[in-house]
């Protein structure tokens, strides 16, 4: 059965082919219908991202350990505010092991930056921060400034670390409990062996191109959302939730724009019944690949953010996935088992440029 986000474009078509004296008036609905229509909702010319130019040789590397007398810095934070405003080479910054309950930001400016831990269950960044705590305005910080970490900086790497948001799991309808672990908002990050480790909205993807391999994933509702074009390879998800939550909350907006998540060879596993993604975006882009899935993954799949028109504009597939959650014989129709043509884009690190940026992922 062909799914209903096909209207649009099968109208489109409809409207061609009555202009055309050699084609049969009506719409006909066919596989190569939907085929050119998967070419354009997957097309990755990213014409609207900067060409990313990366540098990886370190100009400086500087230390921070929770025991002064042995690091340069005993905070995150104060070594990152030693650097210069706008920094032009890698900077590495070396992490201890140790619990650093602080927040921290990497400014816009900062570019080039490194941050590599002593191991992910080791070297641990946390805070607490919740959307309705207070700030130091006197209003509430909301999603964004919720964040434990947050990144403004291109080229950002981070190795072995683990980002945590230490709020407690919210009870089910309750307002202003967003705790981000790990923002995102700069183009061309990286995340290497990393746990983010939250409950709602645990990972703000927020925009740009980004990559995560072998990251530890844990939260209940929505706990990987934003708007980023971003690739997660060989990533473990773990759901926390006691009831029903959702893994990904993608909000791509407008047909033009060039984002979306894609899940390669990953794992689901947890407790709850969780959604695969939940359209925060009219045009919300999910794709799932060589995944294995629990039971905890809902039949249907998917949900349409209580909008039935965004089941038209969606793009939501998998591809060879396993497990007891996988079986795509329940799923939404408004979403699809993909073949091997149209996975491709997906699949592949062209899919966030990483030839530009990571070239050795090639």
């Amino acid at each position: 059965m062909v799914p209903k986000l096909l209207l649009l474009f099968l109208l489109f078509e409809s409207s061609v082919s009555l202009s055309h004296p050699n084609v049969s008036n009506g719409v006909v609905v066919t596989e190569k219908a939907y085929l050119n229509w998967v070419k354009q909702m997957g097309s990755f010319k990213h014409s609207l991202f900067q060409k990313a130019v990366n540098k990886f040789k370190p100009c400086l590397t500087i230390k921070v350990n929770k025991v002064s007398r042995l690091g340069y810095f005993v905070s995150v934070q104060k070594a990152i505010d030693s650097l210069p405003v706008f920094t032009h080479c890698r900077v590495v910054i070396s992490i201890s092991a140790g619990i650093y309950r602080e927040k921290v930001e990497i400014p816009a400016s900062m570019a080039y930056i490194t941050l590599e831990g002593a191991g992910a269950d080791n070297t641990i960044i946390e805070w607490d921060d919740t959307a309705d705590r207070m700030g130091q305005s006197g209003r509430p910080l909301g999603t964004f400034a919720s964040a434990t970490f947050a990144v403004d900086a291109l080229y950002f790497i981070a190795k072995n670390i683990t980002f945590k948001n230490k709020a407690p799991s919210p009870p089910s309808g309750a307002l202003g409990k967003q705790a981000v672990a790990l923002r995102v908002s700069a183009d061309t990050a990286a995340f290497f062996g990393c746990k983010i480790i939250g409950a709602q909205d645990t990972l703000y993807d927020h925009k740009g191109r980004h990559y995560f391999k072998d990251c530890f994933i844990e939260g209940s509702v929505d706990f990987i959302f934003g708007n980023g074009l971003s690739l997660y390879k060989d990533c473990h998800l773990h759901a926390i939730t006691s009831s029903y939550g959702a893994l990904t909350a993608q909000k791509r907006q407008s047909l033009l724009e060039e984002t979306g998540f894609s899940f390669v060879n990953c794992k689901v596993t947890g407790s709850g019944a969780l959604y695969l993604g939940r359209a925060w975006g009219t045009f919300s882009r999910v794709v799932f690949a060589y995944t294995y899935m629990d039971k905890i993954i809902t039949p249907r799949g998917w949900y349409d953010w209580g909008d039935k028109n965004r089941e038209m504009t969606v793009f939501y597939g998998q591809y060879k996935c396993w497990g007891a959650g996988a079986d795509f014989g329940g799923r939404v129709s408004w979403s699809r088992e993909l073949t091997a043509e149209e996975v491709e884009p997906f699949i592949s690190p062209s899919f966030i440029d990483a030839n530009e940026w990571l070239p050795n992922l090639q």
